[in-house]
């Protein structure tokens, strides 16, 4: 009986000292180590507005994390298989994508971000991963196809696009001096501004103004009004927290480096294009 005793003391003794030295994974600061902290966690958790097809919109027939469709989030399971992660999906209003990134509260914003000097000095920003499109000028309503076709004609428009985007960068650049400027949140309430009556003009990004008016039974048209462009504005970007995000966008621009020597980044983009139209997404 004294030999069992003292072997359950021993045993006992045992499981307490490995019990004691077992200590649990000190979490990483994503401040310093977003990549870690990432692994760490198993999650990727991307911000973006769903609202902006092809790159990103919603599929109502779809319920959670499969209803958000688009070009953009391809590239964000890409990167999320690369990393070898989950993907979570956080939709937000545009101001709320560039601010929740820049402060680190979200890993990534893949949400046709374009590069402007402004937006650099707040985020990381990747290479450029899509450079097609009709670039950027305005949309109008059908009964003022005439009335609006050169930056001029517009000085007597109220003119309407959406807060912190390059678009706002281009109207005052091109067109500061209208009759009246307002900012909206995303680009469908500028479009809509305009369809009713709210607005005369929205400053746009050309391709995914065509895909709305197409969608809305040619109430909106897009005039032949273009914005030059200089080099560093174009390309669609993946944006990020300054701090700690290094290893993440080198693996990040990796991605952007394999599909588009490939072709398909711009596959994706085409086959977003059809489902949009499909679905009548505005």
């Amino acid at each position: 009986m004294k030999k069992l005793v003292a072997l359950l003391l021993a045993i006992v003794c045992v499981m307490s000292l490995a019990a004691c030295g077992k200590k649990e994974e000190e979490p990483i600061d994503p401040m310093t180590d977003r990549l870690g902290a990432i692994k760490q966690k198993g999650v990727l958790e991307i911000c973006t507005e769903p609202y902006f097809a092809p790159n990103e919109f919603i599929d109502v027939t779809k319920s959670g994390q499969d209803q958000y469709q688009g070009m953009d989030i391809e590239l964000a399971k890409y990167i999320a298989d690369k990393i070898g992660v989950e993907l979570k999906i956080v939709p937000l209003e545009f101001g709320a994508v560039l601010a929740g990134v820049a402060d680190g509260k979200y890993d990534l914003a893949i949400s046709a971000l374009a590069y402007s000097p402004s937006r650099a000095e707040s985020m990381a920003m990747s290479k450029g991963y899509y450079f097609g499109g009709d670039g950027y000028g305005i949309v109008i309503r059908a009964e003022d196809a005439d009335k609006y076709q050169t930056v001029e004609d517009c000085k007597d428009a109220v003119v309407v696009t959406q807060s912190g985007s390059v678009q706002e960068a281009m109207y005052k650049l091109y067109m500061d001096g209208s009759k009246e400027f307002k900012l909206v949140s995303s680009m469908n309430d500028a479009y809509l501004s305009v369809m009713e009556g709210k607005a005369d003009v929205a400053v746009v990004a050309c391709s995914a103004a065509q895909l709305f008016a197409d969608a809305n039974d040619g109430k909106l048209v897009v005039p032949a009004l273009r914005f030059d462009v200089s080099e560093e504005l174009t390309g669609t970007r993946v944006g990020a927290c300054l701090k700690g995000t290094d290893s993440l966008m080198e693996i990040v621009n990796t991605c952007i480096d394999e599909l588009l020597s490939d072709g398909t980044m711009q596959k994706w983009h085409d086959e977003a294009e059809a489902y949009a139209k499909k679905l009548g997404v505005d």
